[in-house]
Formats: structure tokens, sequence, C-alpha cells
């Protein structure tokens, strides 16, 4: 038997990391120099890691105006995410696009899809309001068109 995905399924669409569409992380609340916040584009086995508290967040920037249907985040002990767009070349004056509750996993990635239906924008910013721990991490963030 043959499985095929459905149309509208995230998977089908093509997935591309930070670095390739040009993007990089330009504003971080946390950062310890060996887990820095642009480990998150790099694409590799790199991460960023917070140093406590919350929420934390990040900011990425796209080269130009991008449309996408979803993001995939892998992270680790990262509870609540909200994520925010905004299309202005400043970064200010962002607006709620999604917020995902993540399912705790022990001794691995948490993977996880989020919507963000077409959206289209300049920056886009991850508040992650609580965790599974004192600290969280994130491995890899990637867009899919």
């Amino acid at each position: 038997m043959k499985y095929t995905r459905s149309p509208g399924d995230p998977r089908n669409m093509t997935d591309s990391s930070l670095s390739s569409l040009g993007a990089k992380v330009v504003v971080a609340s946390s950062g310890d120099e060996n887990h820095p916040p642009e480990n998150i584009t790099d694409g590799t086995e790199t991460f960023w890691m917070s140093t406590g508290m919350f929420p934390q967040e990040f900011i990425v920037r796209f080269a130009e105006a991008t449309t996408m249907s979803a993001v995939t985040v892998d992270s680790y002990n990262v509870k609540h995410l909200r994520i925010e767009k905004t299309a202005s070349q400043n970064a200010s004056q962002f607006e709620l696009v999604t917020e995902k509750e993540f399912g705790h996993t022990e001794g691995h990635l948490q993977s996880n899809v989020v919507s963000l239906n077409g959206s289209s924008a300049t920056h886009l910013r991850f508040i992650i309001t609580t965790g599974y721990d004192h600290f969280v991490s994130v491995h890899r963030v990637t867009v899919q068109n």
C-alpha cells in the first residue's frame, strides 16, 4: 500500500533553512558564548541555549519579505511558544501569528511544525513564555514555503 500525504500537509512544502533564505538572528534575550543565538540559523548540530528565566525570545530578520506556510522548531525543554511577525524593516509593531504548547520530551529533541497560515514577514519574533526546566535550547528553525 502506498502512502500519500494530503495536499495541505506541511511536509509537502519545501523546507528552507534560515541561512539559505539570508535570515539572521538580530536580537536574543540571552546568550551563552558556547551556544550563541546565530546557531539557530546555521542548520548544523549546534544550538542556542537560554541563560535561564522566562520569557526568552529571539528575532529572525529575513533578507526580504518572505511568505511562510509553517515553521519547524527543533528545541529542548520549550513548553509554550508564541510567534509574532512584522513586515516593517525596523522590527517594530509585531502582531501575534500563533501560540503553541509543546509536549515534554525526555532525552530527545522536540520537533514541532507550527502553522503560519501563509504569513508574509520581514521579521519573526519567537517568544518562549515557559519551559519544562530553567534552561531551554533551540537547535534549528526551518521555514516551509
